[in-house]
C-alpha cells in the first residue's frame, strides 16, 4: 500500500472537494470570523494558496501571474456554485474541470507538494539530458533558436518577437506536462475506486481529459512547425500579429467553423487583445525594475527612500495584477468563443 505525503494545500484541496462538495461553509471566508484582517480572496483554499505564495517569496512577476490565475479560478468557482444551485451541473463535469484547473495552478507554481521532476522525467515531452547553456531545455527548440540567431534574417526587433514565440512554446510544453500529470493522478484514483459509482471521477470525464491532451499535442506540433517555418523563411510581410498568444488564437480561429464575417470581427478583437498583452508585458517589466530598485534602496538603508520605493513597487504590483487578470479573462473569453464554433480546446 502506497503512503502518499501531501502538502498542506493539497490536503486542503482534497478535504474541500471530498465527495464533490464545494460547500459555502467550508470554502468561503467568513468576514466576521476574520475581524479586521483583510483577505485577498473569498474562497479559503484559494486565499491559503496566495498566503503561502507570499511566504515562499515568489518572484514579483510570477507572484503577479499567480494572482491573476487565482482570481480567474475564484471567479469560475463562484460562477459554478450558482450553476450548481440551479441544478445545472448534475453530471459533475464542471466541478471536475474546476478541480483539474486548481491542481494545474498548484503544479504550475510549484505548490502541489511534488518535487518538480517534469523536466527530467523521460516519459515527458523532453527526453534528453540537461546541457549547461540550454536556452529552452529542449533540443529541438535550442537548435532552431541558435539557427535563427545566426541566420541574419531577423532584425533585433524581430528577434525579440521570435524569442517570445519560443518562450511561449516552451511554456505550452510545460503546461502539457502538468496536464498529463493531473490526468495520470486522476486515472490512478479511478483505478482504485471499488465501484464506478463510488468516487467523483467518471469514465466520460477521463475521455474528455484525454481528448484535451490530444488537442494540446496537436497545438504543440502546429506551433513547432510554425517556429520551424519562421526560422527558415523569416517573418512574412503579411504577418497579422506579433504576440505569440494572439497568433495562436488566430490560427485556432482559422481552423474553426467561423464565417468570414465572424473571422473579420474576431481579427479586430484580437488586435485589441494584443494591445492588452503588450501593456501587460510593459507592467511586468516595470514591476521587475521596481523590485530591483527597491532591493538596492533597502541595502542603502535610507528609510524615507525605502518608503517611497515600496509605495511605487506596491502600486506597480497592483497594476500588473489588474492588467494580468483583464488580459487572462479576455484570453479565456476569446478561447471559449472559438471553441463554441467547432474546436474543443482548454486554456490554462
Amino acid at each position: 500500500m502506497k503512503i502518499m505525503h501531501f502538502t498542506l494545500f493539497f490536503c486542503i484541496f482534497v478535504v474541500g472537494t471530498k465527495a464533490g462538495k464545494y460547500s459555502k461553509e467550508v470554502n468561503e471566508q467568513n468576514a466576521s470570523d476574520k475581524g479586521d484582517n483583510q483577505v485577498e480572496f473569498r474562497i479559503a483554499k484559494i486565499n491559503q494558496v496566495w498566503e503561502k505564495a507570499i511566504k515562499m517569496q515568489l518572484a514579483p512577476v510570477r507572484l503577479s501571474e499567480l494572482h491573476s490565475d487565482l482570481k480567474i479560478q475564484e471567479k469560475d468557482e463562484l460562477h459554478w456554485k450558482k450553476l450548481k444551485a440551479e441544478g445545472l451541473d448534475e453530471d459533475g463535469e464542471r466541478e471536475a474541470k474546476l478541480r483539474r484547473n486548481f491542481s494545474i495552478i498548484l503544479a504550475k507554481y510549484g505548490m502541489d507538494g511534488k518535487k518538480d521532476t517534469r523536466t527530467l522525467d523521460s516519459n515527458r515531452l523532453k527526453d534528453h539530458d540537461v546541457i549547461e547553456g540550454d536556452t529552452f531545455d529542449d533540443p529541438r527548440l535550442d537548435k532552431l533558436w541558435n539557427k535563427a540567431k545566426t541566420s541574419g534574417k531577423f532584425s533585433d526587433e524581430e528577434l525579440q518577437s521570435l524569442l517570445r514565440e519560443f518562450q511561449h512554446h516552451k511554456d505550452k510544453i510545460n503546461e502539457y506536462n502538468i496536464v498529463m500529470d493531473t490526468v495520470s493522478r486522476t486515472e490512478e484514483i479511478h483505478k482504485n475506486v471499488i465501484s464506478p459509482l463510488e468516487g467523483d471521477v467518471k469514465e466520460h470525464v477521463l475521455h474528455q481529459k484525454h481528448d484535451d491532451l490530444k488537442q494540446r499535442m496537436r497545438d504543440l506540433n502546429q506551433g513547432f512547425e510554425r517556429l520551424r517555418k519562421i526560422t527558415h523563411e523569416g517573418y512574412s510581410d503579411d504577418t497579422e500579429f506579433k504576440e505569440p498568444r494572439v497568433t495562436e488564437l488566430w490560427e485556432m480561429a482559422k481552423r474553426s467553423n467561423l464565417s468570414e464575417d465572424e473571422l473579420d470581427s474576431l481579427k479586430e478583437e484580437l488586435r485589441h487583445f494584443e494591445t492588452k498583452v503588450e501593456k501587460h508585458h510593459h507592467y511586468q517589466e516595470q514591476l521587475e525594475l521596481s523590485h530591483q530598485k527597491l532591493k538596492h534602496v533597502e541595502a542603502l538603508g535610507d528609510k524615507d527612500h525605502i518608503v517611497r520605493s515600496k509605495e511605487k513597487y506596491q502600486t506597480l504590483a497592483e497594476k500588473a495584477r489588474e492588467m494580468g487578470y483583464k488580459m487572462k479573462k479576455h484570453l479565456q473569453d476569446i478561447t471559449n468563443k472559438i471553441s463554441r464554433n467547432g474546436l474543443q480546446h482548454n486554456e490554462l
